[in-house]
Order: C-alpha cells, then sequence, then structure tokens
C-alpha cells in the first residue's frame, strides 16, 4: 500500500484520469493516421492549462500499443512534468511486466489520500481483448474493501464492466464484471467505478455506485455504434474532486486546439 500526502484541512481531493495513450516505441507512431505522442501532448497541455492543482494522477491503460519499454518511458516523460503522486494500471495493449520494470514506483494497488482510498486493478488477460479480474486481483479488492473503514473508495480497472450500448465492444468488456459489482454494492464506502478502455465519455449512477469511463488521449470510437467506428471528437482527460464527505464532482475536457485528421486508409486500430 501507497500513502500520498493529505491534502490540508477539508480540502477535497484533486484527480485527473489519463486513458488509453497507445503510445508506440517509435515517435512517429499513429492510429488512423493520428499520431499518439502528438495527441497525448496537447491534453497533457490542457490539462496543465485547466488544473492548477492535482494531487493524484490516474493512468488506466493502455498507456502502450505496443508494450515496449521505449513507449513507457516516453508516456512517463510526457507526464512527469505533473510532479504529483502517480498510479498505473494496465489495459489489454499492455505488457504488466514491462510496465513495473519501468515505473515500479508507480504501480501500487492501494493508495491512501485524504479521506479516500483508491484501488487499481489490472483486468487485463495476457494476449486478449477483453477483460477479466484474476482471483489474486479479487482478493486485492476484498482485503482493500475490507480495511477500507470511515473511508470513501474509489475503484480503478481498464475494462468496462458494464453495457455501454455499442455491441461491437460488448464482447471485449470485463468478462466477471458481475463479481465486481456484487464486491462494491456490499461496501456503501464505495463512490465510484472509474475505467478506459471504450475511448468515449460514460457517467451513470447504479445501486448509488458512479460508474464512470473517460475519452482516449488519441482517437475516440463513437457512442452507440453497432459495428467499429470512430469519432472526430478531440482526445482528452477526466477532472475529479474526491471531497471529505464522500461527495464526488467529475468532469470530461478535450484538447480543444488539437485537429484531429483521420487516415481511414491507414492500418486500423
Amino acid at each position: 500500500m501507497s500513502h500520498s500526502p493529505i491534502p490540508s484541512g477539508q480540502a477535497p481531493v484533486h484527480v485527473v484520469q489519463l486513458t488509453d495513450a497507445h503510445l508506440f516505441a517509435d515517435p512517429a507512431g499513429t492510429l488512423l493516421g493520428l499520431n499518439t505522442r502528438d495527441s497525448l501532448r496537447h491534453v497533457v497541455s490542457q490539462v496543465r492549462r485547466e488544473q492548477p492543482r492535482i494531487d493524484l494522477l490516474l493512468c488506466t491503460g493502455d498507456l502502450s500499443q505496443d508494450a515496449s519499454v521505449a513507449s513507457y518511458a516516453a508516456f512517463r516523460e510526457l507526464t512527469d512534468g505533473f510532479a504529483v503522486p502517480t498510479r498505473w494500471l494496465p489495459g489489454n495493449h499492455d505488457e504488466a511486466r514491462v510496465m513495473a520494470r519501468v515505473a515500479p514506483d508507480l504501480v501500487h494497488a492501494v493508495t491512501d489520500i485524504g479521506a479516500w482510498r483508491v484501488v487499481m486493478l489490472n483486468s487485463a488477460v495476457l494476449g486478449a481483448t477483453h477483460g477479466l479480474l484474476e482471483q489474486d486481483q479479487l482478493s486485492t479488492l476484498d482485503n482493500a474493501l475490507a480495511s477500507v473503514g470511515e473511508r470513501h473508495c474509489l475503484v480503478c480497472c481498464h475494462h468496462q464492466p458494464v453495457d455501454i450500448g455499442c455491441a461491437w465492444i460488448a464482447p471485449i468488456g470485463l468478462r466477471n464484471a458481475d463479481e465486481l459489482l456484487q464486491r462494491l454494492r456490499a461496501y456503501p464506502q464505495v463512490k465510484a467505478l472509474l475505467w478506459g478502455h471504450i475511448h468515449q465519455e460514460w457517467d451513470e449512477v447504479r445501486d448509488g455506485i458512479r460508474l464512470l469511463a473517460t475519452p482516449s488521449t488519441c482517437i475516440q470510437f463513437a457512442a452507440r455504434s453497432e459495428d467499429f467506428k470512430v469519432s472526430e471528437e478531440q482526445p482528452g482527460y477526466r477532472w475529479l474532486r474526491l471531497h471529505a464527505d464522500g461527495r464526488l464532482e467529475t468532469g470530461v475536457e478535450r484538447a480543444r486546439d488539437f485537429v484531429v485528421t483521420l487516415d481511414f486508409n491507414s492500418p486500423g486500430y
């Protein structure tokens, strides 16, 4: 477990989420013609302009497209300038062992900060696109929840645990979502579940738990699409304010100065 500095008094914990950067070892690497390092750079600049205070940076998977040491080093270099406690978890394009080798100090399952506990779960399945929380991850969650005490809890993973209305992405979500959601419902301290993977915004409340997903820092998937379809919306990030009384405020911002130009004749996602 890692403990981060506690914001003073009753000040909320200021959190930023970055997700699905899909960086390559090659700085010129692109998805559908979009340079993923360039788009991440623009999102990071947007965060700097809009978020003067950040207490915790959460990076929720698919930080890399090719799971290379160079891609993780680039992601770390592009985000180190925030100089704040940072947590990484892997997505389906990541390799957890490589990620941990590049940033062993950033891979922590449980972080207590202010009045909150943040739990980072690894839902990636080696060699697969869908997600699954293996028994070790469920045990980590069980232990974190059993010892949460009076703290409020934010749980994070990569894969979506609910149907988001995109038929093509449903089979590559979290296969044992019911096991996860059943555990979360048993603890009123759990206020929100946060993920990436779907390259679009999602925000709903079920059983008193806020369910949140965030746009990618590169290409976006079109909402409510039956088949694979991308959107020309700008890349973005999510900010969260975790209040000492358990309230959560959040929103998505996009890199408005980034021009999205997609090449549908280039290699696909």
